[in-house]
């Protein structure tokens, strides 16, 4: 055996050996040996997009994943962990633009890189199990359930409001409208409806927010998910008008609806907004040249409600009015920046004394603002300078200038003017959700496709949109396509879009919008526990979840934990599966920080450098004072950024390729483990790295050392243990148990830390197998606590722990270290006989002595007075006082 630590070599004989074992392939019937079934734990990372290459969040992510699963298995679990790849999407469009090739071969090539590099980790993977959601055996039953929706009207078509570019002739996501223009054209960008395909998520709004109730998620993730469905309680009511369209009927039957949650303020509305496409805005836009100006310039701006609620409120008065249902006053009806038309009834009731967005849009147009609402006390009059103290308050207010609702409290008055809006047939209370429907179609190529057929058009009548039938799926989408920017390329290929209408027989013409992506991330995970099913799910899936562990990061605490739970909802009211909730417990592992450095140009414009370019200039305690690029002559002035995530706008990620073929994959997981508990922010240190790459070298050299001895040495425990051996014994069963909490809680950071005292612990004992004298420490006790060692340690690091316990001779002993049984806890060990106190002479350390654990006060003292220390400072003479301190110090004052 070598004593020299060749992470290369013992790294990919490890992985040999485990793939010529099929060592990861996991099936339904696992038992113990015993022939008992044995538990199932599912634990899943968030399949990753292949990019090309892994960055550091993806090696964090799987080493978690890998953790876990690997104790998990040691501990008796049948264990899966599964991958595959979040293969269609934009990505791989926009680099087939750039590349001028296939995103199919793009996508794929991808794929077989992060593949290898996955494997270079070590990681636990199923890789019989793998799936890639671009691929047709997968897409097919987004397909099928799409049509199964459909036909149960959970899936339905309407117009959509969406963002278009005009030169690129394409709809574009919110994120790539970039101040109004499209980021790639640069073409302002127009709202237009157009028609679409919507899943009716909000028909389980409930169900969505009370099922977050019994879940093991963080608080935060559910926080964010019970404020994206957003449930209010509040009064849905109608202003009166006489507004009549061109052939003369009223617009709405006459009523502009709104929605609040503060029906105390009623009485304090001074005007209406609208959206600008409201019928309300169109119509009086007709006659209006600026109107209609302002109201194309709002169908310019984002539709993103974040956006709207930042940017700067702009309004034009229509020159309508509708009356007030409770006072019957006529209120001037306005078109607002800040209304979206998909929210409500795109229209708001504006109490600007007690709305902060109202109040912003009347302040910038001199709009009457009315106080309705006032502390009980003291009772204040409302103005501008302090007219926060109104917004939003409910608790310990009471209505004013409210005629018959004054004096009542926020609940009191509330329930009052929804009787009252009720008697009148003007309102009623409501709940509503600020959730809303899920428009899944997508004008883009590189997606599952729609299985509609369009027949006939606005000129030959046919028969409209027509499902595919069941037996024709799945519908293939061409994977030669070369994007160019200008629109979806289905709509060019005459192969996939001509076809006949399954109804009539007649040409027709293919769908060639495809869905959104979240579909295809909404059930992956079901389909891993079975890939290669003839439905979309079977038997196994019913074994497997619902899922025991997720893993993923904080960005996709919504929209994808969303959808994929309301996809597990509609699949369980389809008989498909048994259980609500897909994922039973989530971990959101933090992100990986790193030092940022740029430049700056002539024009301002920040030039990022990677953090491995640049040499720092350290005061005396380390601290950095300036940085320069290296091997720069010239001396560029280099700004130190701080710490931020690392990504590729910021030129600071590390290439874990680069990390694992320096170190080997042991040390980069090792690092990524110790650094920080897995739920916190990583902050990447150079010093880490080569600190972890230190520790797993001691282990390597320390235990290649005592591999003879180990080997030769019997399996049982001496009858009788010398105190050394006890102590030892102590320690090490004491360090197991705080690591086996540590497991159980997922705070791998304290894993390790654990690890390297039991290293300390051991190092200090050399045994040579050639000498004949009897150690302290006989070879059976190192070897049974170099055992644990190696098992505490092997799912961190298993490549080194692999090879060493085939060295030392455990393979034969316990089998494989991967289905090695997880050491336990003999509690026999910890109980202590003896303990050590200090000794102090007046106040002032002097050594310590060993007590019995019950020793009394009277005892302790007697053995102190004894002890060399005390003889020589007493000199004969009786100590002044001692003092004992019950298992802590004994002081005698001399």
């Amino acid at each position: 055996m070598t004593k020299n630590y060749d992470h290369r070599n013992i790294e990919a004989a490890a992985r040999a050996d485990w793939d010529s074992a099929q060592v990861y392939k996991v099936s339904e019937d696992a038992v113990d040996a015993s022939g008992k079934p044995k538990p199932k734990y599912y634990a899943c990372s968030m399949l990753p997009y292949p990019s090309g290459k892994l960055h550091m969040g993806h090696v964090r992510n799987y080493t978690i994943n890998d953790v876990m699963a690997r104790q998990l298995r040691m501990q008796g679990y049948n264990v899966l962990m599964p991958m595959g790849w979040d293969a269609f999407g934009m990505p791989a469009e926009n680099a087939a633009i750039q590349n001028k090739v296939p995103p199919a071969q793009w996508t794929y090539d991808n794929i077989a890189y992060m593949k290898k590099q996955m494997s270079t980790m070590g990681l636990a993977i199923d890789w019989s199990r793998e799936i890639a959601t671009c691929n047709p055996d997968y897409y097919r039953w987004n397909q099928w359930l799409f049509l199964k929706m459909l036909e149960k009207g959970i899936a339905y078509r309407k117009t959509q409001l969406v963002n278009w570019d005009p030169i690129d002739q394409t709809v574009l996501a919110n994120e790539q409208v970039i101040d109004g223009r499209g980021w790639r054209s640069g073409a302002l960008v127009e709202k237009r409806e157009i028609p679409g395909y919507y899943f009716n998520i909000t028909a389980y709004a409930e169900q969505l927010l009370s099922g977050l109730d019994n879940l093991g998620w963080p608080e935060r993730v559910k926080t964010m998910q019970q404020n994206w469905i957003g449930k209010s309680k509040g009064v849905r009511f109608a202003f009166q008008h006489e507004i009549a369209d061109a052939q003369g009927k009223l617009i709405h039957d006459g009523r502009l609806y709104v929605f609040t949650t503060r029906a105390d303020t009623i009485m304090g509305v001074t005007f209406c907004a609208v959206a600008a496409e409201h019928p309300l805005a169109a119509h009086a836009g007709k006659n209006n040249p600026e109107l209609a100006a302002f109201i194309e310039k709002c169908k310019t701006g984002s539709v993103i409600e974040a956006d709207l609620a930042t940017q700067e409120k702009e309004g034009m008065l229509t020159g309508l009015y509708v009356t007030h249902p409770l006072t019957n006053e006529p209120i001037p009806v306005w078109v607002g920046n800040y209304v979206l038309m998909s929210y409500g009834d795109g229209a708001v009731m504006g109490v600007p004394a007690h709305d902060e967005r109202d109040f912003a849009f009347a302040q910038k147009y001199q709009l009457p603002m009315k106080q309705v609402v006032a502390l009980s006390s003291p009772s204040t009059l409302f103005n501008t300078s302090h007219w926060q103290d109104w917004y939003a308050q409910k608790e310990g207010t009471e209505c004013l200038n409210s005629g018959k609702y004054d004096g009542m409290s926020f609940e009191a008055a509330v329930d009052a003017v929804a009787a009252d809006l009720e008697k009148l047939g003007m309102g009623e209370t409501k709940t509503t959700y600020r959730l809303r429907d899920w428009g899944i179609s997508r004008q883009r190529y590189w997606g599952t496709p729609i299985p509609i057929i369009h027949c006939g058009d606005e000129h030959t009548p046919g028969c409209g949109a027509v499902p595919v039938p069941e037996a024709d799926l799945p519908v293939v989408l061409p994977e030669d396509c070369v994007p160019d920017g200008s629109g979806n390329p289905l709509n060019k290929r005459a192969d996939f879009l001509n076809v006949a209408c399954p109804q009539c027989g007649k040409p027709a013409r293919r769908e060639t919008d495809t869905m959104d992506t979240f579909v295809d991330s909404s059930w992956y995970f079901m389909r891993y526990t079975g890939p290669n099913a003839k439905t979309m799910v079977d038997e196994r899936n019913e074994y497997w979840m619902p899922m025991d562990q997720y893993i993923g990061g904080i960005e996709h605490a919504i929209l994808h934990l969303l959808y994929a739970r309301f996809w597990t909802k509609v699949m369980r009211d389809l008989q498909l599966i048994t259980f609500d909730e897909p994922f039973q417990n989530l971990l959101t592992q933090g992100m990986v920080l790193n030092e940022t450095y740029y430049s700056e140009e002539a024009s301002g414009k920040k030039v990022w450098l990677n953090p491995l370019d640049i040499e720092l200039d350290l005061d005396e305690k380390g601290r950095p004072q300036s940085a320069k690029l290296r091997g720069d002559l010239a001396n560029t002035p280099v700004i130190i950024g701080g710490v931020e995530k690392m990504s590729k706008s910021k030129n600071n990620g590390v290439d874990p390729q680069a990390l694992i073929d320096e170190y080997g994959a042991d040390t980069a997981r090792l690092f990524v483990m110790f650094a920080a508990p897995p739920e916190q922010q990583l902050e990447w240190s150079g010093a880490g790295v080569d600190g972890a790459s230190r520790f797993l070298r001691r282990v390597w050299m320390y235990s290649s050392s005592q591999a003879d001895v180990i080997r030769a040495a019997q399996a049982e425990l001496p009858n009788t243990l010398s105190d050394t051996e006890l102590a030892l014994r102590r320690e090490v069963h004491s360090i197991l148990k705080q690591a086996n909490f540590d497991y159980q809680r997922r705070q791998y950071n304290t894993v390790v830390s654990a690890a390297m005292k039991m290293l300390n612990v051991l190092e200090p004992i050399k045994l040579d197998a050639t000498v004949a004298s009897k150690p302290a420490v006989s070879p059976e006790v190192l070897r049974e606590c170099l055992s644990i060692l190696l098992r505490v340690l092997y799912p961190v690091v298993p490549h080194l722990t692999h090879a060493l316990w085939a060295e030392m001779g455990f393979k034969q002993s316990f089998g494989s270290l991967m289905d090695a049984t997880w050491p336990v806890v003999d509690e026999q060990a910890l109980v202590q006989t003896e303990l050590t106190i200090m000794l102090q002479i007046n106040g002032k350390l002097r050594g310590d002595i060993r007590v019995a654990v019950d020793a009394t006060k009277e005892q302790i003292e007697a053995l102190a007075l004894q002890s060399e220390p005390a003889l020589k400072a007493l000199n004969g003479a009786a100590p002044k006082k001692v003092i004992v301190v019950p298992g802590r110090l004994v002081n005698i004052v001399a």
